[in-house]
């Protein structure tokens, strides 16, 4: 690298500036609100979600250790942004200090590349169970399982790692506004006033690898499973089979589809505009909508969770009637 293209850590400022919606005021109060909710709402329906897999022995299946892992991640994905754009959203002070963006990058990137891996270990199992049923058990076992999610998570983390080591070798010039609303690799990109043909050839191939490879295993799986389906004699076991794999596509469709248009385009061409709003969605509302998804549309998560709140219920009732004894 030339010597005029330093390293970002040689000259960095010491924070950026997170535009978010600075250029219009009048949406800073209502978007506050909805990402209020929104992440309120996101920690309960994933944390109820985990718990309802971890107590309901009934839940024990492939399916539901992979819809655990899925809640943690979206979890730790809405904390790794939401918090900092509550309090930017709240304050006149904007910024971000240099490491905070690297931290926040580093582990978006690396929770975002683990959900595509894990989403395409979902729909593995749902080709187990309706293409090889007899086959299913032996198969999807609990190491197995164990095995997909350790890869997902080290696979991320490989992923975020060379991310993080080309993107804090950008110089940035004194540019210190980032028209985002969190720091990410393509918005990074975009700031960066050196050639960046390096960093986006790398992005573009490891997209290509983590996004499109999972999605195009997750499209041939359902293409397998749709003609298992449509073999199946009973109108009723055809409507069963299909929604058991509705809720995952729906969540697969939330999720790829925004990734898609955000990092198969060249982050130096890409509207900022866009982008951001898109990365909002990504960032806050699909983790959001994901337990409302499997709870509604699954009975065995809806049954679990009933015996959850009654379990909750009966507990609270025992409180407060030993209260009223000791009282007495």
């Amino acid at each position: 690298m030339s010597s005029d293209n330093q390293s970002f850590l040689g000259n960095s400022p010491k924070d950026f500036i997170l535009l978010g919606v600075s250029d219009r005021p009048w949406l800073e109060l209502p978007l506050f609100v909805i990402l209020l909710v929104s992440y309120v709402l996101a920690m309960l329906g994933n944390i109820t979600i985990i718990l309802v897999s971890r107590m309901g022995p009934q839940l024990h299946s492939p399916m539901y250790i992979f819809l655990s892992h899925l809640s943690f991640l979206d979890l730790c994905y809405t904390t790794t942004t939401v918090p900092q754009m509550l309090v930017n959203m709240g304050s006149s002070k904007k910024t971000i200090s240099y490491g905070g963006c690297t931290v926040q990058y580093a582990i978006f990137h690396w929770l975002g590349c683990t959900e595509c891996i894990v989403l395409a270990a979902m729909a593995l199992d749902r080709y187990m169970a309706i293409c090889e049923p007899l086959r299913y058990a032996v198969i999807m076992h609990r190491p197995l399982c164990q095995q997909l999610v350790a890869m997902a998570w080290i696979s991320g983390f490989g992923n975020s790692l060379v991310q993080v080591v080309l993107t804090v070798q950008l110089p940035f010039c004194g540019r210190q506004l980032l028209d985002n609303f969190f720091c990410e690799v393509p918005a990074m990109i975009k700031l960066s006033c050196a050639d960046t043909t390096v960093n986006d050839t790398t992005l573009a191939v490891l997209v290509a690898f983590f996004v499109l490879v999972p999605l195009a295993f997750i499209l041939l799986s359902y293409c397998f499973i749709a003609r298992a389906v449509l073999r199946i004699q009973s109108s009723k076991g055809r409507h069963k089979a299909f929604g058991t794999c509705s809720s995952h596509l729906v969540v697969v469709s939330l999720f790829y589809l925004p990734a898609i248009y955000m990092y198969l385009q060249s982050p130096s061409s890409y509207s900022q505009e866009q982008g951001k709003f898109i990365s909002l969605f990504y960032s806050i509302i699909t983790p959001t909508l994901n337990p409302f998804i499997y709870t509604l549309r699954n009975k065995d998560v809806k049954g679990a969770l009933r015996r959850l709140l009654e379990r909750i219920w009966r507990f609270s009732r025992r409180c407060r009637s030993d209260v009223t004894i000791s009282n007495c």
